[in-house]
């Protein structure tokens, strides 16, 4: 096959639609999967296919401008396909089966879990819509990249419109284990659902053998052949790949960034605010996996215990809003700024405050700055399938004398290990004590070990990972997308 075009398709699209004084706006979104595929569609005739980000309901009220994805394609590079969702199709199948099933079972989390089998039912139904908006924006020519949790039945639901596409999927997130997969009542049909796609592709090795085990032990029958990290699944019906991709960031992109006077400019602002002590990082989005208070709970330890860091730290704490105005995500907001509050209480002296809290989003150059800033980068999730924020810390550590400290559970511990202070974040005292061995690492090992980090993540970037799917996928490679000269976004259809 050779391809004509790269579609992607996500749960949302890769731009925020805000409406202010009457008026709507559009701008680039963020978050791993846009900042991992966004320079890889740029200017290619690339095509991303997504949810807007508004209900039906809502827009009803307030119509978009026909033009709005337009600019948003100029904006981004690439043309941008809307898919509608109604307010229930959110509540069933985003809140719902998505991330109150998929989401704590696949983080190994089953307690957390609401098995209502009204979700299951709305999430064919949405994955169907995407499936829908995939038949009428592609072809046979045209390369189909489904992406993440919220979109594993979309395979199955090309096979039921009777459509043929060539097809990838990537889950983002890690993948369980065979006792944890059980507890799932769904377990064979979203085996089943994987099993649509051309090729599955996972962020490690350990999702890999996790999902095999899982076919061996409830699909009999299926054999899988093949060494290294793509193996071949040969079921009576078909066959299909399976492999392991881990997931990077633009090494480059984030490297010159990071180096600009106005980066250089607003890092030293920061420790010109913060002065005389080594500033630790946290940029963490809201969510129970990312251990936000086990690392809070470390950091008190390690005051406690070391008092020559009093005055001598400070941890900025990134918190990114996520799922506001679901309860649970409230609550742990909650014990966050309590944990933040006592720890500020317990150990403030007069021009020193243990922690800076902020919560809100920060832009790609503020975000850098803080990179650069900072003296070591705390990444302690109690499970992650990539974590790129530890990725992206090294990119700009430019002085390469950041210390990396990095929970052995995030699926960049694999690639990270050498170079990082590997930690488990259940263990407090554990993770005091890195805190306390990157304060007092000399200037020749921190070197040392963020050059290994930065060779690594330079060697093996965004474009190394589509490029290795898209090799196992349909044999080519991002050469096959090449570069327009003149790139002029497909028109829209009013909304």
């Amino acid at each position: 096959m050779e391809p004509r075009r790269l579609a992607v398709v996500s749960n949302r699209l890769p731009v925020v639609l805000t409406r202010e004084n009457g008026s709507w706006s559009i701008s680039p979104g963020s978050g791993g999967l846009v900042t991992a595929l966004g320079p890889v569609l740029r200017d290619r005739g690339g095509l991303w296919i997504g949810w807007m980000g508004n209900t039906v309901e809502a827009l009803h009220h307030s119509p978009l401008p026909a033009d709005l994805l337009n600019r948003g394609a100029a904006e981004t590079g690439y043309t941008l396909k809307p898919v509608s969702l109604t307010d229930e199709d959110l509540k069933k199948f985003y809140y719902g089966f998505s991330n109150e099933i998929l989401w704590p079972l696949f983080h190994d989390l089953p307690t957390r879990c609401n098995f209502d089998p009204g979700y299951w039912k709305t999430y064919r139904e949405v994955n169907g819509k995407y499936a829908q908006a995939v038949v009428e924006h592609t072809d046979e020519e045209d390369y189909v990249w489904i992406h993440d949790y919220q979109l594993i039945m979309v395979g199955r639901a090309l096979k039921q419109l009777g459509v043929s596409r060539h097809t990838g999927f990537f889950l983002h997130i890690p993948f369980p284990p065979l006792d944890v997969f059980l507890k799932l009542p769904w377990r064979f049909e979203i085996l089943d659902g994987l099993m649509e796609y051309d090729l599955v592709g996972f962020q490690t090795a350990r999702d890999r053998r996790n999902f095999l085990g899982c076919v061996k032990a409830l699909k009999p029958g299926t054999r899988i052949t093949g060494r290294g990290s793509v193996s071949r699944l040969v079921t009576p019906d078909r066959e299909l790949l399976v492999g392991a991709f881990p997931i990077s960031i633009d090494f480059m992109e984030f490297s010159h960034m990071a180096s600009s006077a106005a980066v250089s400019w607003q890092a030293q602002m920061i420790r010109h605010k913060l002065p005389n002590r080594q500033l630790i990082l946290g940029v963490d989005r809201l969510d129970y996996t990312k251990g936000i208070p086990n690392k809070l709970l470390a950091l008190r330890n390690a005051l406690e215990r070391y008092p020559e860091l009093r005055r001598r730290i400070t941890l900025i704490q990134v918190l990114v809003p996520s799922r506001k105005t679901i309860k649970e995500y409230a609550l742990l907001k909650q014990e966050i700024e309590r944990l933040v509050g006592e720890i500020n209480g317990e150990y403030t002296e007069v021009g020193w405050t243990p922690i800076t809290y902020i919560f809100r989003s920060l832009d790609r150059s503020q975000l850098a700055a803080y990179y650069r800033a900072c003296d070591m980068a705390l990444v302690t999730p109690l499970k992650d399938g990539m974590n790129l924020v530890a990725k992206e810390y090294c990119a700009s550590s430019t002085t390469e004398d950041g210390v990396l400290i990095l929970s052995e559970f995030a699926g960049a511990a694999v690639q990270l290990h050498h170079g990082a202070l590997m930690v488990n974040p259940y263990d407090v005292e554990g993770v005091a004590n890195a805190i306390h061995e990157g304060y007092r690492m000399d200037l020749r090992e921190r070197k040392i070990r963020m050059k290994a980090l930065r060779r690594s993540i330079r060697k093996h970037d965004v474009f190394g990972w589509v490029n290795s799917f898209l090799r196992a996928g349909i044999a080519k490679d991002l050469r096959s997308f090449p570069h327009l000269e003149f790139f002029v976004p497909a028109p829209q259809e009013a909304s």
